[in-house]
């Protein structure tokens, strides 16, 4: 059977009764063209199954309309949830939102920023992995507008929408030394990572600003922000001799998993250790014991990153000025904490 050959423009210029013309304007400024015309237009390419081709449109535009979205872990919630953000955003203005994960490996970062390049996207979204900032700095070579997500930067090469960290750190330990906790430990992750690092500052200055010695604080590292990650640091815990009255960790993820640990050694939470999580995904609710959690609006965070993408590439782009959003986290208590007796 010979092959269909594919509904062109001309053809639904032709069973329309109407030039080439029109017809692009009704897919691209339907408010040129009456709404009678528009309507039969729309009539005849539903009928002919005609779907305009994006390689021919990003040709005579020099870009796509695909905003590029990479991520630290595409599987932790809170970046679904920045993506969520991202994607409405993003639709509204008629672009969609491709997601792509680095795994917190700079060389994966480095592979999809190439790969960006090469389909000249509309612009991109990017949490950093590579601590060095090189990836970004080859990026930028592209003249591809970009924003850093989840990350503080005060460049003047692009915008930038974060967390506050620091302050969300100090949230998380001032709520356990006000608890009366002075036996703390802090589950961490890949110390390359800004937020990581972040958080460690917050929480050690929460310390200072309580009186305390910096001693206090002991840090159990991960390779990982995951909860395979958190299980492992949990099994460290146990294993302390002077085992800890209350843990910090670096994110929801890393809690969940010293959580089961701790569940399954019999260690009761909040009774035997206090336990504090970092996000506040929506699993920090449901936890076997509902997790005491540093929220950070992760939806905001994705739909401001994508409006300010917009921007610098919309119509009003020469009167864009870089900025840089700082959002605040808050505290979200639950039942994994509790003062000491």
């Amino acid at each position: 059977m010979p092959e269909r050959r594919a509904v062109g423009i001309k053809d639904v210029a032709h069973e329309a009764g109407v030039s080439v013309g029109t017809v692009s304007n009704v897919l691209n400024q339907p408010d040129r063209v009456s709404v009678p015309t528009r309507r039969h237009v729309q009539q005849v390419i539903a009928r002919l199954g005609y779907v305009r081709s994006e390689y021919a449109r990003q040709l005579r535009a020099g870009h796509s309309r695909i905003v590029a979205l990479l991520v630290l872990d595409a599987g932790n919630p809170f970046f679904v949830d920045v993506a969520r953000g991202a994607e409405r955003a993003a639709r509204d203005a008629g672009l969609g939102v491709m997601v792509c994960n680095s795994a917190q490996d700079p060389a994966e970062e480095a592979e999809y920023l190439g790969l960006f390049a090469e389909q000249r996207v509309r612009g991109a979204l990017i949490t950093p992995a590579d601590p060095s900032g090189a990836t970004l700095r080859d990026f930028r070579r592209h003249g591809i507008p970009y924003v850093v997500v989840d990350r503080t930067t005060d460049t003047e090469e692009g915008c930038s929408v974060a967390v506050d960290d620091v302050s969300g750190g100090a949230l998380a330990l001032g709520h356990l030394v006000a608890g009366g906790h002075r036996s703390l430990a802090f589950v961490s992750g890949p110390p390359h990572l800004q937020q990581v690092r972040d958080r460690r500052e917050g929480a050690r200055k929460a310390l200072t600003e309580a009186g305390l010695p910096g001693r206090l604080l002991r840090e159990l590292p991960t390779e990982r922000l995951d909860v395979a990650a958190g299980r492992d640091a949990g099994a460290r815990l146990l294993g302390l001799t002077d085992r800890p009255t209350a843990v910090f960790c670096a994110n929801d993820l890393l809690a969940l998993g010293v959580l089961q640990a701790l569940y399954a050694a019999g260690v009761r939470v909040p009774d035997d250790i206090s336990l504090v999580g970092y996000d506040d995904i929506e699993f920090a609710a449901a936890a076997t014991v509902p997790l005491t959690s540093v929220r950070r609006p992760a939806v905001a965070l994705g739909a401001i990153a994508a409006g300010l993408l917009l921007q610098e590439t919309g119509e009003r782009a020469a009167r864009h000025r870089h900025q840089h959003v700082v959002l605040r986290p808050e505290l979200v208590v639950r039942g994994s904490s509790r003062a000491r007796a």
